[in-house]
């Protein structure tokens, strides 16, 4: 049996567990958002799934859940925000309105988020970009957690980044992936449900490859894709999103010094490009020109087509939720 809920009344509840746990109304709402959108949308490895990991961070009081973010107008094309310890979805939510007026005006513009906590699937942060006309690129650095290729102990983080174009008369294009084989809240909804990983995902605690996902999520480590491939995508996501933005770098986390803490403070870089900048009227059509060679081609889906699809339906009938996942978000409010 499952619950249905829809998409308002899932926020609703959600940002009402985070209040109960210490994070401001506003900002619960925005970060309550993020969680219910991938929910909606079917990448439950990044929504209700996290919710308890915000709870345990936010009592741990590793975490500033009632955050202002400093936004600072730091040079034509470039915006710098401090989310103060805070999530990173709130810095975001603070710094859009003047990241697309830099962006439109000069054709470019970034913002380099630090002091941050990204707990979240990333491509929420940059669909709303593409839904505006931007292409829209976003890379976040987190703890450490893969083995680069060739070295001896975890260093980098599994350093997600994600991509939105926009589409004449349809959806944006969006993907997230992340720098490792699967992104780890892949590794934590496995053994939530306590079923193995595929094989070359991660290693345990001792090296060793294994399928066992509370082995790689104890004290093991995951692994990068296409080995030096991913390693590379990792280091660099670690410079744009720690190095550029003065955030903490993956090997700098403190959070074991807060018992119960699961995010990472790190940093968030977005890079936004106004299209008609570079190809007049023609970006469009020429997207478009890919895509319709893509399809030719073979392909039978487009990245975020899946996600597009489970959320007509969850718009339409509502958010479908397991009874003992729905309980555990309703004990969570009296926690």
């Amino acid at each position: 049996m499952a619950v249905v809920l829809t998409v308002e009344a899932l926020t609703d509840v959600v940002a009402q567990v985070l209040v109960r746990h210490g994070m401001s109304p506003g900002n619960a709402r925005i970060v309550a958002a993020v969680v219910v959108a991938a929910e909606r949308d079917g990448s439950r490895s990044h929504g209700l799934l996290r919710l308890p990991g915000y709870v345990a961070t936010l009592k741990s009081g590793w975490v500033d859940g009632t955050a202002v973010p400093d936004v600072v107008d730091a040079a034509p094309g470039l915006v710098a925000t401090d989310a103060r310890n805070g999530f990173a979805q709130v810095a975001l939510a603070a710094s859009r309105t003047v990241l697309e007026a830099k962006a439109r005006a000069a054709g470019i513009a970034a913002l380099a988020i630090r002091n941050s906590h990204h707990f979240a699937a990333l491509w929420p942060d940059v669909e709303p970009f593409a839904a505006s006309g931007f292409v829209a690129l976003a890379v976040v650095n987190v703890r450490s957690r893969i083995v680069v290729w060739g070295a001896k102990r975890k260093l980098l983080g599994t350093n997600p980044m994600a991509f939105a174009c926009p589409r004449p008369g349809a959806p944006p294009l969006v993907w997230d992936q992340a720098s490792s084989v699967v992104a780890q809240g892949e590794v934590l909804l496995a053994a939530t449900e306590r079923r193995p990983v595929a094989p070359g995902i991660g290693v345990d605690a001792q090296g060793a490859p294994s399928v066992d996902p509370r082995a790689i999520l104890d004290g093991g480590a995951m692994m990068p894709f296409a080995d030096h491939k991913g390693s590379a995508i990792a280091f660099m996501v670690e410079i744009l999103a720690a190095a550029l933005t003065g955030g903490r770098f993956g090997f700098e986390d403190r959070s074991a010094a807060f018992p119960g803490a699961q995010t990472s403070n790190a940093g968030q870089c977005i890079i936004v490009i106004e299209p008609s900048r570079t190809a007049g009227n023609a970006f469009g059509t020429r997207v478009e020109a890919l895509i319709a060679q893509l399809l030719a081609s073979g392909v039978s889906r487009l990245p975020g087509e899946h996600r597009y699809a489970r959320r007509r339906r969850a718009l339409a009938d509502g958010i479908a939720i397991a009874e003992r996942d729905h309980a555990a978000v309703m004990a969570l409010l009296e926690a």
